[in-house]
């Protein structure tokens, strides 16, 4: 093995030798992007030559670089160099940010002239002195494989992304500061190829799509009907490089694909991808064995005392969800079948414990199974899943998020990961930097420096702290917001589970959005504190308050065929729970029909259903089980919810 090794060393050292490539010892802090940067190459460069690298960088670790083909112009580097210092006197509420800010220097600058910040916070009163910098540049003409392009009219990603050969996430890591909205004469990176290599996107003789995550050529010619050597015929870089997320096909103009949205940038998609209806495409009609395991735990209830189980019905708020959720499963069944879906439905009643989960597995063989939908409660799941993991059996998770998702499980709830990236980017899209405020409590500083990473410029106001015990009181000062909004449109996080805070801030905003300056609500986390009574729903729809959110409400003026046949059934409308029930019991109900029952086959990442108030979109792990990364954008409108984005 040892002989291997060194073998493969020096192949490797040929061939960086041969192919004129550069090496570099990592160092201490380093990362795959500071690296890249410096010799001005992308991570997939590095990547690509170094496979190892994806496992993590150490300092023991040599790197082979890529040259370029090409010489880009000349760039000017720049180095600076102390030329005096500004003494400053801390004043109440300044922070090191704002202080970088003011004077136009980083934090790291301003510690290093004050050894002392390293130990310890910047604290009012606090004598500390600021750098003042020269700046001198020198013009050199680097080797590199990026050059600087200027966005034309028509321009977004997408186009771009084609012209130069490479994917959409490819384009985004060149440019990590890129706008999301491309506009004529954005000067971005792109990679530095001849002007004669680049290819023209001809509209009038070509449609284009996008490859989606996971998509291979099989989904590809499910989906547009061209088998991999027309693909490649189209597209001959495919017998190289092979399909990759982001990578923009060229395809025949007859193919109907949604055309690419300019002005926001976002890839073109195909037509119907976003929504899929499975009742259209029903193959096997053969009866579905479905278990739903649910926590009714019946032997709490006296059945011979019909007061005794309303009142427990009235105040068991987890009997309740349970039966709700129920009656919209069987609403399901009942729908189904009127397609020529016929199931045959086991309910257990785990009674919400482990040893209950125990006994279940005891006394059941789940082999037969098509799918299994629950445990409904989280320590119940997590019991059951790796005690049915080896009978590959479908094991959907109906309202909690698993510890594991294995590799036969079904995660159907988002992650909160994913939630808040879509919130991120529908922002994104419709702001600029310098019009966004952070108002958070200090339990949420893991929020901020998200948001200040993807806003630089927000300006950032924290909750006030007792000056005895250093503990959050959970308000801001009405004079904190002075002067803080513009005239024009502001987007404003709010983060907190502070019921207290979330009411006062909230109505501290409806009071400064008046006239020219229109301010907009928005949290990554939308919790009971937006729900609790002293939050005035009139100000939240005032504030056109928008979160991300698993579900969304069915239009009560729309309600649909559910909603109307469970008010007559029941007589009172569906909530969440119920719509909840009914649609992951569809879902599962159509895609096993969908592909000769099995339930893997129907769940790739290109199949996106909605029904009543969910919809379902899989992405399988590389190492586990599905998990739905299908989220709605949902605002307060005229004191209704309604959908915005998705």
């Amino acid at each position: 093995m040892k002989y291997v090794l060194i073998l493969l060393l020096f192949i490797a050292g040929f061939s960086a030798s041969a192919q004129n490539y550069k090496t570099h010892k990592v160092k201490s802090g380093e990362t795959l992007e500071t690296i890249s940067k410096e010799y001005l190459v992308t991570p997939f460069d590095i990547l690509a030559l170094n496979p190892d690298a994806k496992a993590g960088l150490n300092e023991s670790m040599t790197l082979i670089i890529p040259n370029s083909k090409v010489k880009n112009n000349p760039i000017e580097p720049t180095t600076k160099s102390v030329i005096g210092y500004k003494k400053h006197k801390v004043k109440r509420k300044e922070t090191l940010f704002s202080l970088s800010q003011q004077y136009g220097v980083s934090i790291d600058d301003i510690k290093r002239e004050n050894k002392q910040l390293y130990a310890k916070p910047l604290q009012k009163g606090d004598k500390i002195r600021i750098p003042r910098y020269k700046t001198v540049s020198s013009q050199q003409t680097l080797t590199n494989t990026i050059k600087k392009y200027m966005v034309r009219p028509r321009e977004g990603k997408w186009r771009i992304a084609y012209k130069f050969g490479i994917t959409v996430p490819e384009l985004e890591d060149l440019n990590p500061k890129m706008n999301e909205v491309l506009q004529p004469g954005d000067m971005i990176n792109v990679p530095n190829i001849a002007n004669n290599d680049e290819k023209a996107v001809e509209d009038d003789k070509y449609n284009y799509y996008t490859v989606l995550k996971s998509e291979g050529f099989m989904a590809l010619n499910r989906k547009l009907g061209l088998t991999q050597d027309e693909l490649e015929a189209l597209n001959p870089e495919l017998k190289a490089s092979g399909l990759k997320f982001g990578m923009v096909l060229k395809v025949p103009a007859n193919i109907q694909v949604n055309g690419p949205d300019e002005i926001n940038g976002d890839m073109p998609e195909l037509e119907g991808v976003n929504t899929t209806d499975l009742s259209l495409n029903i193959k096997d009609r053969s009866t579905k064995r479905i278990a739903l395991l649910l926590p009714f735990r019946l032997q709490r209830l006296d059945m011979d005392s019909i007061a005794e189980v309303k009142d427990m019905m009235k105040d068991d708020r987890l009997l309740s969800v349970t039966l709700d959720f129920h009656s919209g499963a069987l609403m399901a069944l009942d729908s189904a079948s009127k397609v020529g879906i016929s199931t045959r439905l086991k309910v257990f009643d785990t009674k919400n414990r482990i040893s209950e989960i125990s006994s279940i597995l005891d006394r059941n063989d789940f082999n037969s199974y098509d799918a299994i939908i629950g445990p409904f409660m989280a320590n119940n799941f997590d019991k059951f899943a790796p005690e049915i993991q080896d009978t590959k059996v479908p094991l959907i998770s109906p309202v909690a998020i698993p510890k594991k998702v294995y590799s036969n499980v079904y995660q159907t709830v988002p992650s909160d990961k994913t939630l808040r990236d879509k919130m991120l980017n529908f922002v994104k899209r419709d702001s600029l930097e310098q019009n966004v405020v952070l108002i958070a409590d200090r339990g949420h500083s893991a929020s901020v420096d998200i948001l200040k990473r993807e806003f630089p410029k927000a300006k950032i106001i924290l909750s006030e702290k007792d000056k005895k015990s250093g503990k959050d009181n959970f308000f801001i000062y009405p004079t904190s917001l002075d002067g803080v909004f513009e005239d024009g449109k502001t987007i404003v996080f709010l983060e907190t589970k502070n019921p207290a805070l979330a009411s006062s801030v909230i109505s501290l905003l409806n009071g400064h959005n008046s006239g020219d300056k229109e301010i907009v609500l928005s949290t990554l986390n939308h919790n009971s504190a937006f729900e609790s009574k002293d939050v005035d729903n009139y100000h939240l729809s005032n504030l056109k308050f928008q979160y991300p959110s698993v579900n969304r409400s069915y239009d009560d003026a729309n309600p649909g065929a559910f909603v109307k046949a469970y008010e007559d059934k029941y007589g009172v409308r569906p909530n969440r729970y119920a719509s909840r029930g009914f649609d992951i019991m569809m879902d599962v109900l159509f895609r096993l029909a969908n592909t000769e029952g099995n339930l893997y086959e129907a769940s790739s990442s290109d199949v996106e259903t909605e029904y009543v108030e969910n919809k379902f979109r899989y992405n399988k792990q590389l190492f586990g089980g599905y998990i739905n990364e299908a989220v709605y954008i949902v605002k307060y409108d005229d004191l209704r919810i309604t959908t915005v984005g998705q």
